[in-house]
């Protein structure tokens, strides 16, 4: 079971990551604070303070058109905002 699944590289992460230590990912459902911690850990090698937690629901949508009904869905996925400790950060930009 793969514990992470990619980085959240938008504005407001951005931000928290360069003032505040803050970085986003988008985990497992089923994964745990534990978990995370753990696989932050393994990763990046830094030291992880704070892990917190949100889960989305599922998104429906529904569109008249000219050919009819589409429905739409996203998927429920979770997400993690991971506190590193004073000093340390995490270069997600390595790998491009």
């Amino acid at each position: 079971m793969s514990i992470l699944i990619k980085p959240i590289i938008t504005e407001k992460a951005t931000k928290d990551s360069e003032v505040l230590n803050r970085y986003a990912f988008v985990v497992n459902l089923k994964a745990n604070k534990i978990e995370i911690k753990a696989a932050v850990e393994a990763t990046y090698g830094v030291s992880v303070e704070k892990v917190r937690t949100m889960i989305y629901p599922v998104k429906r949508s529904t569109k008249y058109t000219k050919k009819g009904i589409v429905q739409s869905k996203i998927s429920a996925y979770k997400k993690a905002i991971i506190e590193v400790a004073e000093g340390e950060n995490i270069d997600l930009y390595s790998n491009i």
